[in-house]
């Protein structure tokens, strides 16, 4: 495993490049509404990724027809978006997107209430979130990787939700995903020590149901296996001699 330690000119680079894909995320998140289909989601994004001088990111990657990953209640994540899927009040919306600045890339994902949802939907996107806050605190120099993950689980045990195993983490630079892979569930190892300069993409995925998730026949959706909702948030982050960097927050 090979992490690379970005020098301070990439950090900078990263960091511009996550700023401007906090924008994108924010202006996505206050376009949500009953009745808009996830494709004008993603035409949306991608309109407003190149307007800041960006590339998408996910569009073409490995194939992936699209620059917005747009998943819908029990769709986990690389929901590919559709003029034909409309979004319905009370549903839940994942949206999963990067960009690249620069030749450096971010990586970011929320999920979002369409309109009124219900309580339980709510406190499944609230604690999905807290998971990454609770996580991070690990994020330190001189911890382990793990040590986040393990964060990340011990968070979530309380609520009985399921933790997405077969999706990780990630390191982000050149690359939208680089070493070292980052796991959100418990972990018996320690992992690499943590050291100033990593960027890491933190990104639990949580299911309201069980853990079990599978693919449909488009190769890209990842959906749970029992049909319960799911959760996502995500942010790239730099590791520093104190406390961590956000860098996709808005």
């Amino acid at each position: 495993m090979a992490i690379i330690i970005k020098t301070e000119k990439q950090i900078e680079l990263i960091r511009e490049s996550c700023r401007l894909l906090a924008i994108v995320h924010k202006e996505l998140e206050e376009y949500i509404r009953p009745g808009i289909s996830t494709r004008e989601i993603d035409i949306k994004g991608d309109t407003l990724i190149r307007k800041l001088g960006g590339i998408p990111n996910f569009l073409h990657y490995n194939g992936f027809p699209a620059s917005i990953c747009v998943s819908v209640n029990d769709e986990v994540v690389h929901g590919i978006p559709n003029k034909r899927r409309i979004l319905q009040e009370g549903d839940i919306v994942s949206l999963d997107a990067g960009m690249i600045y620069k030749g450096y890339h971010s990586d970011q994902a929320r999920t979002h209430g369409v309109g009124k949802i219900s309580p339980e939907a709510r406190q499944l996107i609230d604690v999905t979130k807290n998971s990454f806050f609770e996580g991070i605190k690990m994020a330190k120099a001189g911890n382990h990787l793990y040590d986040i993950s393990n964060a990340i689980a011990a968070y979530i045990k309380p609520y009985g939700y399921g933790i997405v195993r077969e999706l990780v983490g990630h390191g982000v630079g050149t690359k939208l995903h680089e070493d070292p892979q980052i796991p959100h569930f418990a972990q018996i190892k320690r992992g690499p020590r943590l050291r100033p300069g990593m960027t890491l993409a933190i990104e639990p995925m949580i299911n309201m149901g069980r853990a079990d998730v599978e693919w449909l026949d488009d190769n890209w959706t990842v959906v749970t296996e029992d049909g319960s909702l799911s959760a996502h948030y995500e942010n790239t982050i730099l590791i520093t001699e104190g406390e961590p960097e956000i860098l996709t927050l808005y």
